[in-house]
């Protein structure tokens, strides 16, 4: 049986852009729909509930950073911002409102697709093929890729679906270091621009709430000019501690 192409709401306030934008996902399988007014945004998101939301940053009626925020909790699909700027803010504040990606315009619409394709698979429910559970543990930290969730002294750790995919990909290569290109390439399927800091903002988001100190971090280290290495034997040798919510 032929699978149902996956559905995508753009919200976008550029009409021209955003039919553009459309009509070149559209001829690449996926379906398409469109928001102009930031102020029903919210509703038609939780509402419709698509596959994945592009959502822009700047709109009237509402912008994008209140919208992520007032939806997150109500609507569990990816959510890929959009801006025309570059400030480094603008994606802190949207990662922390529970966007999944950030991506500045002008993009490629290639780019762009490629990112949705990664989005996407991440969002895949994950099929039921082995009897056994993937479960890392070091000491008082237990991470489980079946399951999809971490726990630090038997307390469930709070983790958005990029956070745990990215600790997962930490854990899942304790001991060595991998680098920003790896890391892009493995969660997104596209290579680093070398400007984007979604991972070390997620990194920031990670470290205390597994135990590590995110000012001297010992269990998720930044290697200079390398990457980041998850060093195994310290987590084995963390204090109790209660994770930071």
């Amino acid at each position: 049986m032929q699978q149902e192409p996956w559905q995508v709401l753009i919200v976008e306030d550029d009409r021209r852009l955003a039919e553009l934008t459309r009509d070149y996902l559209e001829n690449h399988g996926l379906r398409v729909t469109l928001e102009g007014d930031g102020a029903k945004a919210a509703a038609r998101i939780i509402d419709e509930q698509p596959d994945l939301v592009i959502l822009d940053l700047m709109l009237p009626g509402e912008d994008g950073l209140s919208i992520c925020r007032r939806v997150r909790d109500r609507y569990d699909g990816p959510i890929l911002m959009l801006t025309a700027r570059t400030d480094d803010t603008d994606q802190v504040q949207g990662l922390d409102m529970g966007a999944d990606d950030f991506v500045c315009k002008p993009v490629h619409p290639r780019v762009l697709l490629a990112r949705i394709h990664a989005l996407l698979r991440r969002s895949e429910p994950m099929q039921p093929v082995l009897a056994t559970q993937r479960r890392l543990v070091f000491g008082p930290l237990v991470v489980d890729s079946d399951l999809r969730e971490a726990w630090l002294n038997e307390q469930s750790i709070e983790l958005t679906s990029a956070e745990f995919d990215l600790l997962w990909l930490l854990v899942a290569n304790a001991g060595r270091i991998l680098s920003r290109e790896e890391i892009f390439t493995a969660l997104r399927g596209v290579g680093y621009d070398g400007q984007d800091r979604s991972i070390d903002v997620r990194i920031s988001r990670i470290r205390p709430r597994i135990g590590d100190d995110p000012v001297h971090p010992r269990l998720i280290k930044t290697i200079r000019s390398k990457g980041y290495l998850f060093v195994p034997q310290a987590a084995r040798d963390l204090n109790t501690c209660v994770p930071d919510r």
